[in-house]
This record gives C-alpha cells, sequence and structure tokens, in this order.
C-alpha cells in the first residue's frame, strides 16, 4: 500500500483564501526541466497581510523525499522571496468588495537544482501551518496546517517531465445564490493531456510546530473534514459544486454563506498513462451581494455620423463603469459572424452602406446596458499605377498611367521628384516624363476625392552609361580556382588571366596551377542601351602559393600527470613557419619544435598548423595525461584577512563528483560546494563564525579506478 500511495502521487499545487487567516491563505509549487538534469523549482506562497501575524518564511524548506522509500535527500533552503499584493476579485461583475475588507500577498521564491534521474521517482514537499479558523468545512481549522507536494516521475515514465499548473486565480469571493463559472483549467509545458475532478486537498504540520525545516516524511494525509462535508460534499451549493473533467470549467450555486476549503486535481497524463497529478487547494468566501450600477455608451465620434476616409473598416470604443463583460452586433446582415466581445473590437464591413451598431456591457446578468448607433460607412477611393520599364539616361522618356477607383471629383496629383521634367502633374495619363541624372527615383500618384486621400508609391529606374567595376585581388593555393564576375548587362566580355589562356564569357572560371602573381585584362563591350567599350587592366589580381604539408611528432604520448612534459618535432614540408595548439586551452605556440607540460589529467589533441603564404594545412596527434590521485587537508585554518591560510579545503587531485562541506557542533550546514578550486572563508551568510571545531565532510569518486571516497573530520577555526 506504501508504494501505491506513492506511485500514483502529486505535482501539487496548492492554494487557500481567507481574509481572516492568522496567516496561511494558501500557496502552489510547480518545476521546470531546464534539460541535463537541470530543473527550476517555483514556490509560492500567500499570506493574510492584515490579519495574519506571521511573514512569510526566510529561508523556506523544501525537501526531496524517494517517493518509494520516503526517505530524505536533500534540504534546500530558498531564500528572499519576491512579494507583491493580490487584487481582490469576484466570481460576477455585480458586486465590489468593499476597500479595506481584505488584503492578500504573493511571495515567490525559486531555486535552480539539479536532480539526477532515479527509478523511484521524487516528492518535493513544502509544509506551513495554520489555517484560518473560521472554515465552516473543516474540523478544528485553525490547527491544520498544509503540505505542498511536487512528484517527479522515474525516468521509465517520463524523462525531463515539467508539471501541471494552473491558468488563473480563483475568485476571492462568491456570491450567495448567484451561479459560479470559473476556468479551473491548466497548462502543462510538455502537451500532456489533462483530466480535472474535485477531490480532497493535504493538511500537515501544526501550531505547535508550523514551519517544520525540513519538511516531515511522507505519507500525508488529507485535511479533517467537518461532517457532513467529504471530499465528494465540499460545500453548499444548488446546483452542486461541479467540474468539467476535460475543460476544467468549475459550476454550481453556493447557497450558505462562509468560509470553504475546496480541492481540485489536474491529471497529467502521456501516451494514456498516468504520471502525474496536480491538486489545488484553495478557499471561497461566499458572501452577500448587492447589484451596483452598470454604464455603458458607443464613443461619440461614432453615434449617428457619415465616416467618410475610414473605409470598411470601423474600430469602436466605448465608455462603460463597473463592466466585466462586453458583446457587440455590428449589424452586417450578410454575415452571422457580425460580433466581438472585445472592449474596442475592429469590424469590417461587406460594402457601404447604413448599419445599425448594438453594444451590450455584462451581457446575460442581472446587471447590464445597452447603446446603439446608426453607422453609415463608405469605400475609400483606390489608386495605383505600374512602373514604365527602367531606361538608359541617354534619350529617356517615361509615360505613366494611374488606375484605380475614384468619383468624377477627384483631383490627382503625380509628383516626379526634383530631378524630373516636369517635376509634377495632375493628370491620369502622364507622358514624356525626361530624368536629368541616373537612379532610382520614388514616383508617387495621389487621389483625393471629398477629403479621403489614397496614394500609390513606385520606383523609375534610370541607367548610367554602362561600366565595369574590376574585381579585387585573389590569393590561394595552387591548383586554384578563380571565378570571374562579369556585369549583369547585356554584353560582349574578352578575358585575358595572365597565364596565356583567356575566355568570351561573361563570368568564366579558370584554374591556376602554378605558384606566381598573374596580372587580368578584361574587355567589355555593350551590346544593346547605354554602348560602349572599356579595357580594364587589374595588375598584380592572382597570387598563387604552393599548398604546404603539415605532420609532427610527439615523445612521449603517454605521461604522468605528475611529470606531463612532451616535446614536438616537426615534420612539416613546404610551409614557412608552423602554431602549435596543445588542447588544453593554452595560446598557439609560434615554434615549429616546441615542448609543453600540461596542468591536469586527460586526453588532449595537439593541432599543428602549417603557413606558406595564403596556403596552409593542418596535422593532429594524441597525448594521454593519466591520472593519479591526491587528496591532503589541513587540522586549521586562519581566516582573518591577511591572504595566508583564509580558506579552508583539501587539496586533492583526479576526482569526480566531488561534494565537500562544513556543519558546526549542532550539524548544521554551514557550507557546501562541488568544486575543488573553493574553500570555506569561515561565514555563515555573510557573517564571521566564532572560533571553534567544525566538522568537514568530503565525498568523490577517484578517477583512477572509479570508487566513491568519503571522509569526515574536524577543523579548528583561529581568528
Amino acid at each position: 500500500m506504501y508504494n501505491r500511495i506513492f506511485i500514483s502521487l502529486f505535482c501539487i499545487l496548492f492554494f487557500a483564501k481567507d481574509t481572516r487567516a492568522t496567516h496561511l491563505v494558501g500557496g502552489e509549487i510547480y518545476y521546470d526541466c531546464l534539460g541535463n538534469d537541470d530543473y527550476q523549482i517555483t514556490l509560492k506562497v500567500y499570506r493574510d497581510c492584515i490579519n495574519g501575524v506571521a511573514l512569510f518564511d526566510n529561508p523556506a524548506a523544501i525537501g526531496l523525499f524517494d517517493a518509494v522509500t520516503g526517505a530524505l535527500l536533500a534540504n534546500y533552503l530558498l531564500y528572499n522571496p519576491v512579494v507583491v499584493p493580490i487584487s481582490s476579485t469576484i466570481s460576477v461583475p455585480c458586486y465590489i468588495p468593499a476597500p479595506g475588507t481584505i488584503c492578500e500577498e504573493e511571495a515567490t521564491y525559486t531555486h535552480l537544482q539539479n536532480i539526477p534521474g532515479n527509478t523511484n521517482g521524487y516528492l518535493l514537499v513544502y509544509q506551513r501551518c495554520c489555517r484560518n479558523g473560521t472554515i465552516v468545512n473543516l474540523n478544528m481549522p485553525g490547527d491544520q496546517g498544509s503540505t505542498l507536494v511536487a512528484y517527479m516521475p522515474p525516468a521509465n515514465l517520463a524523462v525531463c517531465n515539467s508539471s501541471a499548473r494552473f491558468n488563473y486565480f480563483p475568485p476571492i469571493y462568491l456570491c450567495q445564490n448567484i451561479p459560479l463559472i470559473f476556468d479551473h483549467s491548466a497548462t502543462d509545458p510538455d502537451g500532456d493531456s489533462l483530466v480535472y475532478e474535485l477531490c480532497a486537498p493535504y493538511g500537515g504540520a501544526n501550531s505547535a510546530l508550523p514551519m517544520p525545516q525540513p519538511p516531515n516524511p511522507p505519507p500525508y494525509l488529507s485535511v479533517v473534514w467537518q461532517p457532513p462535508y467529504n471530499a465528494s460534499y465540499q460545500m453548499d451549493a444548488t446546483p452542486a459544486l461541479a467540474i468539467n473533467i476535460n475543460s476544467g470549467i468549475m459550476t454550481g450555486t453556493p447557497n450558505m454563506m462562509g468560509t470553504w476549503v475546496v480541492g481540485v486535481s489536474c491529471k497529467e497524463y502521456r501516451n494514456g498513462v498516468l504520471i502525474c497529478t496536480s491538486i489545488r487547494d484553495f478557499q471561497f468566501n461566499v458572501i452577500q451581494c448587492q447589484a451596483i450600477p452598470v454604464t455603458g455608451q458607443i464613443a461619440g465620434n461614432i453615434n449617428s455620423q457619415v465616416l467618410n476616409c475610414t473605409g470598411l473598416t470601423i474600430s469602436f470604443s466605448q465608455s462603460s463603469s463597473n463592466a466585466s463583460n462586453y458583446y457587440w452586433n455590428f449589424g452586417d446582415p450578410t454575415t452571422t459572424s457580425d460580433t466581438s466581445n472585445l472592449p474596442s473590437p475592429t469590424y469590417t464591413y461587406a460594402a457601404s452602406g447604413t448599419y445599425t451598431v448594438t453594444f451590450i456591457v455584462n451581457p446575460g446578468s442581472s446587471c447590464f446596458a445597452i447603446d446603439t448607433v446608426h453607422l453609415t460607412v463608405t469605400e475609400m477611393p483606390d489608386i495605383v499605377f505600374t512602373a514604365p520599364p527602367p531606361q538608359c539616361l541617354t534619350g529617356n522618356s517615361f509615360d505613366f498611367l494611374a488606375t484605380g477607383q475614384w468619383g468624377p471629383l477627384a483631383n490627382i496629383t503625380w509628383n516626379f521628384g526634383a530631378l524630373a521634367t516636369p517635376a509634377t502633374d495632375t493628370g491620369f495619363n502622364p507622358q514624356g516624363i525626361i530624368y536629368s541624372a541616373p537612379g532610382a527615383f520614388p514616383v508617387t500618384v495621389t487621389v483625393n476625392e471629398n477629403g479621403c486621400i489614397d496614394s500609390h508609391t513606385d520606383t523609375v529606374i534610370v541607367y548610367p552609361m554602362p561600366a565595369f567595376v574590376p574585381p579585387g585581388p585573389v590569393a590561394g593555393c595552387t591548383p586554384l580556382t578563380v571565378q570571374f564576375q562579369g556585369d549583369t548587362a547585356p554584353a560582349i566580355y574578352t578575358w585575358h588571366f595572365g597565364d596565356g589562356d583567356s575566355s568570351n564569357l561573361p563570368s568564366p572560371s579558370h584554374i591556376y596551377y602554378n605558384p606566381g602573381v598573374y596580372d587580368v585584362t578584361v574587355i567589355v563591350q555593350t551590346t544593346t542601351g547605354c554602348i560602349r567599350t572599356d579595357t580594364f587592366y587589374i595588375p598584380g589580381m592572382v597570387t598563387t602559393d604552393a599548398q604546404p604539408t603539415a605532420g609532427f611528432t610527439v615523445s612521449p604520448d603517454s605521461v604522468s600527470m605528475y611529470d606531463a612534459h612532451v616535446v614536438v618535432t616537426d615534420q612539416s614540408m613546404f610551409g614557412s613557419h608552423c602554431v602549435y595548439y596543445f588542447g588544453d586551452g593554452t595560446s598557439g605556440v609560434n615554434n615549429c619544435n616546441p615542448s609543453h607540460t600540461y596542468t591536469n589529467y586527460g586526453l588532449y589533441t595537439i593541432m599543428q598548423l602549417v603557413y606558406n603564404g595564403v596556403c596552409a594545412d593542418t596535422a593532429y596527434q594524441q597525448v594521454e595525461v593519466y591520472p593519479e590521485f591526491t587528496f591532503l587537508i589541513p587540522n586549521a585554518f586562519t581566516p582573518n584577512g591577511d591572504g595566508l591560510n583564509d580558506y579552508f579545503f583539501p587539496e586533492i587531485m583526479a576526482t569526480e563528483d566531488y561534494h565537500f562541506m562544513i556543519f558546526d557542533r549542532w550539524g548544521m550546514l554551514l557550507f557546501e560546494t562541488y568544486m575543488t578550486t573553493q574553500g570555506w572563508d569561515g561565514k555563515f551568510m555573510g557573517r564571521l563564525c566564532q572560533e571553534d571545531v567544525y566538522v568537514w565532510k568530503v565525498e568523490f569518486i577517484r578517477s583512477v579506478d572509479r570508487e566513491w571516497e568519503k571522509h569526515i573530520g574536524h577543523v579548528s577555526l583561529i581568528r
């Protein structure tokens, strides 16, 4: 039975709200997988900031338990939460709570932790007491706390799982005898299937030990209900409180005032297998509600006006008070989709005409307002033209033609730019426009009808007299392939490559087989448009060098890390100089026959880079530096800031999975690190520790034989 309880256990998201609680209003815990066994844990805790007597925990303790055995594996301390106030909410739009009747705060803790997967799964647990003493449906609620649990499934069920989290904060107030409709849905970052149901939340901690650090181990019991209430009958409501298993929509009509604890579960399925269950534990405050005045009016600039110059797309706005929901009907008889629930929507009509627009605030509720206007819309004038084909500067003359939609009273204006003759025109078909310089010229045509304006801009291209841009220098190793590039305009090309070969292709490719420096000549003659012939001489355009061959030996190729010195002997050919990289992060060595000393064990790859002008080649050799184990640790240190013996840590080599910890005489963890180069400075939480004898503990795996070692000892802190 013990295994059955925890194999199905829970990624708990916990909420509880009560304006008269002595401290605890609720909370939630969930996690996100970041990859490589790294997780971000998020803890949210809520408290009553009017009647509450306890501040948020600092630190808050989250225990990591084995999900099958219940063993405590780690205790994480989360410090300095981000605290923000929570705004009052109500389930219906007809009531606003009296000011000052409620004050709730949210504290958010985050923690990054590496948690390797296991075969049993884990439980992340936070516990706190106590609940509001006036809760109706719990027995002795003032001495009942809560347990927040996030279940991390084993790897055979889900790898790198992120738990589901609920989307919306429940309303603080419900109105007696007014139907409740609340979206209780959740989101799963992995896209798993979610199923919802009512359930019993967990209790945990008590007034004698309200904030256990670490939390108590599992199993965890549900809250103790006050008869006749239970997990299926959680509060008085007609119809009864219910939740849709697929959508998470909660419904019911509460018929008794008071404060009620309610539990909702969200089950997470992957490929049809249940991998996690998220439980939300929260409070509803059922009160009597009175209707409040509601107003709603369509903005005056729309009301009963002819809207020229806006076209068929209209942006609507409104003024309203005490509104939570909206309904627009735009009066378009051509469709049934002419409605919106946005506060300020936009709608596009199918054609010009006069339409009746209806606006309703809080539709379907007991407090609503309605407004109606008559709206006339007209289409915008539309104008466009197609730019004529490009022309050469010499003898250019362009004709234009505007098309589109406008009436007989419309005015048309062309703007061809300052370098055009003429620069402007007012006809729909101007001709003979001449440009005085080459370039790309924006041309704009504008139509103005009854103050409504539309315009269109396109670009006219005027080509300059043809010219050829000589290619830049090219350098490389033999055999070197050079791609020569001609202009895209129609032309006849003659290329002379400087090595006795030539080509009449516009963009030929040529191979240079011998080292040297080559002068290139190209003759360009255009055949249409702007006709001319140019000869371009490009001295030294191509430079080629012989390809070097890299090669070297290293001796020895296997050394102890205590004498990790190697010597390199160059065997390259045709290179002018060489550079070596020894694979340990050190800078390159500009020496063809260097030596090098390694400072750590490992398998290193030495790279040789051989140069000859612009040509290069590489060669590689491997060197093994094998580890030898060392472990030394002092029995005292003096962290007095004099630069001598200020840090306490072991001198250790050739280890993996290193973990070093410091405890005081009562077993409190003062310091821990996973880095062999990081030591304790004699401080805890930034404050100096007193002179005393402290306990140290170190665990690691020896790299030489993959065996675990654990050592415990004492160290004296001396000022």
